[in-house]
This record gives C-alpha cells, structure tokens and sequence, in this order.
C-alpha cells in the first residue's frame, strides 16, 4: 500500500470512530495496526494505578533499534550510586572505532578523553552510535541485562554493539517489548516525579528525564503532540524499523509514557503516519482520564 493510499484508509477510519464514547483505546490501535504495511506494538499508561491505557502486541519482540540507549544510561547511574564517582571514569576514544550514525564523535580527534558523564547527552539526544559503543564496552553487556532485569524488563536483550555486523548476520539482535521499555520509562518517571528512589535515586532519574527533553529527533511522538508539549523521548530507526518510546509531559499535571514499536514496517512515512495517529488517540484517551 503506498503512503497516500494508507494515510487515506487512516483517515476513514479515524473519522468514522471519532467521538464514539464507547470504542476503546485498543480498538483504536487495532484499527490503525490493520492499515499498516508492517507490525506495530504499542503500550501507554499513566501515573496513576491501574490498567494500561492501551496495550497491544505490547509483550511481542521488536528490534529496539537505539530506543535501548535509554537502558544503558540508566545502567550508568545505577552503577554510579552503587560506585560513586564512577560517572568521572575516563574512557579514551580511539577512531577506529567510529561508526555510522555518529555526527556527534565524528568530529572528535583520536585519543580525546571523556568520561562517562559527558558520553550520555550525545548517546540520547543526538543518538550517537558510537558513544553508545564505548559506554556499552565500559560497562558491559551482562551488567546492562543485568540492569534490565532489575527493572523487570523480562522481555529486553542487549545482545550486540551497535553495526555489529558480524552478530547482526548471525541474527544476535538487540530486542525488547513495547511493554518492556514502557515500564523502563515509568519507574524513571516515578522516581523523578515522587522524589523517591525507584532504579536510582530521584535525582537521577531527574536527570536522566532532563537529558531525554533535550532529544533532538521529533519527528515521531513529539511531532503528533500540540505544540509545548514537553516529551522525554528516545527514538530508534534501523532498516525496518521505526520506534519511539517517551515520557509525556514529566513535569506536568498528567504525565503518561507511551512506547511504539515496529518491524516489517518499510514504508517509513506510513510507520509515522501509524505513530502519529496512535499517539493522538493515546493522547486524547489521557487527557479524558484527568477530566
């Protein structure tokens, strides 16, 4: 299906269930997951206690893509309370270990210095692949699982460095779930919001919410958003694959998280056509939960 054509039968089909109080949220998603040329799963969920807002194919794997960038900067801070100091830890880059998707260390002279500290802005806001690489080698692959199981991401394997390309031909994928990274999002959330240690401290789960506001990639969740709308977000896009898991509104009366996540999903503007519409009945459905 080409892009006008999907957008069209979006279209149609929005508009027919527009303002029907009684088709849920999850029919909603349906809908749009039915449209499109790939797989999408989807989970959101307040603040509050209770059911989800909507979870569908929430528990499937997807290729997190780098959405899973969000997981080794909460293993930073995690091993930074249980070692402090540890942010201040040097690690020496070396050119020859520049990869694709790296504008940020692109422009860096070999042997330049950094500490673990300063390798976490570019890692999420810019997406860098390869101060994703370096933090990954300085902290280990079993120490970030080992992280994602403390969330209760059951579902969440690191399994490679980024452009791996040797594991990505023997099919050692980097997955997780949409349910998984949006419980990863919410106890970063909560410490933030209640002022109280979840995975980490509340400040840094302050600060880490901090550092994903300044994401510089809006073009999925934040781009279905009104206009101010502050998002805590993380996109991730390999081939196939279009992702983006965030925190709307941290800091505001009604924050909720939503992850979206695709596979199989080629026609790229009809992906973010799907996390657009996805994100404005998410949106919509949140807003009616605090009338």
């Amino acid at each position: 299906m080409n892009r006008g054509a999907f957008v069209a039968s979006l279209a149609a089909l929005l508009a027919a269930r527009r303002g029907v109080a009684a088709e849920s949220l999850n029919a909603h998603v349906r809908a749009i997951a039915r449209v499109l040329p790939g797989r999408i799963g989807v989970y959101a969920r307040t603040m509050a206690p209770g059911p989800p807002l909507v979870s569908y194919s929430a528990s499937q794997h997807f290729p997190t893509a780098s959405t899973i960038k969000v997981l080794i900067m909460a293993t930073s801070y995690a091993r930074a309370e249980a070692d402090p100091g540890s942010l201040d830890e040097r690690i020496t880059f070396d050119r020859s270990e520049l990869i694709g998707g790296s504008d940020f260390m692109a422009e860096v002279d070999d042997g330049h210095v950094f500490t673990v500290r300063e390798l976490i802005p570019p890692m999420i806001q810019v997406s860098d692949n390869t101060a994703a690489n370096l933090l990954i080698g300085h902290l280990g692959v079993a120490a970030i699982n080992s992280m994602g199981r403390r969330v209760g991401m059951e579902r969440t394997h690191l399994a490679r460095r980024f452009l791996d390309y040797s594991a990505i031909a023997h099919h050692n994928d980097n997955v997780s779930t949409p349910a998984d990274m949006a419980r990863l999002l919410y106890v970063i959330e909560r410490g933030a919001r209640e002022q109280t240690r979840t995975i980490v401290s509340a400040r840094y789960c302050r600060a880490m919410v901090s550092i994903m506001l300044g994401q510089t990639d809006r073009d999925g969740i934040p781009a279905a958003l009104p206009r101010g709308t502050a998002v805590a977000n993380k996109t991730g896009e390999i081939e196939g694959t279009r992702d983006d898991v965030a925190i709307v509104e941290p800091f505001g009366d009604s924050p909720f998280v939503l992850a979206i996540m695709t596979r199989d999903a080629y026609d790229y503007p009809a992906a973010y056509a799907a996390i657009h519409a996805v994100t404005r009945v998410t949106y919509a459905a949140a807003a009616r939960t605090f009338e």
